[in-house]
């Protein structure tokens, strides 16, 4: 999911179906998370070893049991050949995150720290659990005929799913046997570790275009555009379908230099069917002071009606298909 399509939870929180479970034992319950003071956008989070390895605790996560009692060493080998990954949450929504009803799962860890980051909950594995591969499998074939009825399907999302890409290959190999349809939604900064063989079981990318240019990328993620570039351009080669998506900040991403180059470059690209356009608000504002994190867009507001239709106009000017 991108950092501002959906409407969180009511309290502000993960999506119900990906809480884990209240039956989380007491040892856990007494635990305080230890989270950073401040985080500055564009450096990495630090957060102390934890010596006991995982899990944290939980028994599952919305109902997928969590893989429990597993050392590090097992954990990491877990995560190295595919059989486990970090999971933040997971949610059934329908009309976002790719067409029909969605399940979608937030992976834990990302590699950019966007300053309008909807999910900063999502940026360390630390606030992730590990499942196997089996049962988020099984909980996904549960849901194949919701898929079928409603054109759906899976949604890989974050966090950054492509930050553990065996976990990702393992899912999206099994989903596509169910003949389920698959759908990543990702910045493309880790494309590189998305072979062609994983992205013959993609079906729809999401792709997350922050800015158009590399100053304002920079400023806004931490990183450089170039792989998201360079990604966008693979996909269109293999013929994945693409959306493409772009938040709309006043003050930050709202400049016709960012605007217009990535409306030239959804445009260059064959296999684009559909561009939104997500305007910038601040429901994900209370999760960055609950963890101790810098925010640094508190006085900025949502972009105008008007704005973001002249900005969608620039985009249906090319040919494009924007909403």
């Amino acid at each position: 999911m991108s950092d501002a399509d959906a409407t969180p939870p009511p309290d502000g929180g993960v999506a119900v179906l990906g809480v884990p479970d209240a039956s989380a034992d007491e040892s856990v319950k007494k635990r305080k998370p230890r989270l950073p003071l401040s985080v500055v956008p564009g450096t990495p989070v630090d957060y102390p070893a934890d010596e006991a390895g995982v899990p944290l605790g939980a028994s599952s996560l919305g109902g997928i049991p969590v893989a429990a009692k597993l050392s590090r060493k097992e954990l990491h080998a877990g995560q190295r050949n595919g059989e486990v990954g970090m999971l933040h949450s997971w949610e059934l929504v329908t009309a976002v995150d790719g067409p029909g009803t969605r399940m979608t799962t937030f992976f834990a860890g990302c590699p950019l720290r966007c300053l309008y980051c909807h999910n900063p909950d999502t940026i360390t594995t630390r606030h992730g659990l590990p499942v196997r591969a089996d049962q988020l499998l099984k909980r996904i074939k549960r849901y194949r005929g919701v898929f079928a009825a409603t054109g759906g399907g899976i949604t890989l999302s974050g966090g950054e799913s492509l930050a553990q890409p065996e976990f990702v290959r393992r899912i999206l190999a099994g989903a596509r046997e169910l003949g389920v349809h698959t759908a990543l939604d990702t910045s493309g900064f880790l494309g590189r570790n998305a072979d062609d063989e994983m992205l013959s079981n993609v079906n729809l990318v999401l792709l997350d275009v922050k800015a158009g240019d590399e100053d304002t990328y920079r400023r806004v993620t931490g990183r450089t555009l170039q792989p998201t570039l360079d990604f966008g351009r693979r996909l269109a080669d293999a013929g994945v379908e693409i959306w493409i998506r772009f938040v709309l900040v006043p003050g930050l991403t709202d400049a016709p230099s960012t605007i217009e180059p990535i409306a030239e470059y959804a445009a260059s690209l064959s296999s684009v069917t559909r561009v939104e356009v997500l305007p910038f608000h601040q429901m994900g504002s209370s999760k960055w002071t609950e963890l101790g994190m810098d925010y640094h867009l508190t006085d900025t507001p949502p972009p105008s009606p008007e704005l973001v239709e002249d900005v969608r106009d620039i985009f249906r000017s090319r040919g494009l298909t924007t909403y």
